[in-house]
């Protein structure tokens, strides 16, 4: 049965899911296929998905039936269920839990379009709206400690199937490598009495050297260490915890964005695979002051090899400050 399983060495959890190894290996024509009638996310193949969970749609049509504008659906081959009983088992130094979370897919229109960043403006601010309705209703389950929301765009990004989507992906603890960057968040507080993010905004805004997009609500950087070419964040102004504290007004400020950085990656680097992660405060904790939700977008551009997982260090070719100056030159 798949499981959670800690590390005894780093305090690292890991998912150990056969079932995921089982997905159809034969993606490779919907991948590449821009017909509408290949993919299980476009209208009128809803029977090809699990039952939805939540769906915005133009009137009042049944679930699962076309005429809707987004749907949110349970992962077919899921990491975790939340139908699973939370459960814990020791073994000597060896620590485990059952696959109890929830794995869920937002499928972001029902048009074959291959990229978030193709849709309206108006369409993606309703995506992110779905994204802050999906953590509001998980936060209620106690149980769950954390959702992390991604994208894999591409088959070099970890991409199945073409149709423009995104994942959810709700745990019963908080992983290592957010609760790291919130502990160095909460230090840097203890000295500063300061969030650090607000005062990298503060700093990049007033050096202006890897600032590629500024409005009044919205800044994306790239980020002084970035772990890969083009890594770029895109950041609240006003401070903020928890992303599903966010009103309508700023996600739509938040789609511009999004939409106008991703235009000037496309531009510059053909359209490249990249990941889309959301961080964001742990479900059950109150608002913080030493921590600000944001978004990282990581072009794949080069593998991953061995010395950085060896080590945890990235070797980053490409300097942020060459990559701001390139996109600083590209107008959309």
């Amino acid at each position: 049965m798949p499981e959670l399983r800690k590390d005894p060495i780093t305090d690292r959890w890991v998912i150990i899911s056969s079932e995921r190894g089982k997905r159809p290996n034969d993606f490779t024509t919907v991948i590449t296929s821009k017909n509408n009638a290949s993919s299980p996310f476009s209208y009128g193949n809803e029977h090809m998905t699990p039952p939805e969970i939540y769906a915005i749609r133009e009137n009042s049509q049944q679930p699962d039936t076309p005429g809707w504008k987004l749907r949110v659906v349970p992962n077919k081959y899921p990491a975790l269920k939340i139908e699973t009983a939370p459960g814990e088992r020791k073994e000597g130094i060896f620590h485990s839990r059952n696959n109890f979370g929830a794995h869920e897919v937002i499928i972001e229109t029902p048009e074959m379009l291959d990229r978030l960043e193709y849709l309206p403006v108006n369409a993606i601010a309703e995506v992110f709206k779905v994204f802050k309705q999906r953590i509001v209703t998980l936060k209620g389950d106690r149980r769950l400690k954390y959702v992390l929301i991604f994208k894999n765009q591409g088959v070099a990004a970890g991409a199945s199937l073409q149709h423009s989507h995104s994942q959810l992906i709700a745990l019963p603890m908080v992983p290592k490598e957010v609760n790291e960057e919130m502990c160095g968040a909460q230090r840097y507080f203890g000295k500063q009495n300061r969030c650090i993010f607000c005062d990298i905004i503060a700093q990049e805004l007033k050096n202006d050297i890897r600032v590629i997009y500024e409005a009044a609500a919205v800044v994306a950087i790239e980020p002084f260490a970035a772990r890969v070419p083009f890594e770029t964040w895109i950041l609240p102004k006003t401070h903020a915890s928890h992303f599903e504290t966010t009103d309508d007004t700023h996600l739509k400020h938040l789609a511009v964005a999004f939409k106008i950085v991703m235009q000037k990656l496309n531009t510059a680097l053909q359209s490249p695979a990249y990941n889309f992660v959301l961080h964001t405060a742990p479900l059950q904790e109150t608002s913080r002051q030493d921590y600000h939700w944001h978004f990282e977008v990581l072009p794949r551009l080069e593998n991953v090899a061995g010395f950085e997982w060896g080590t945890g260090f990235y070797i980053n070719s490409t300097s942020p400050e060459a990559a701001a100056q390139l996109l600083n030159e590209i107008v959309v």
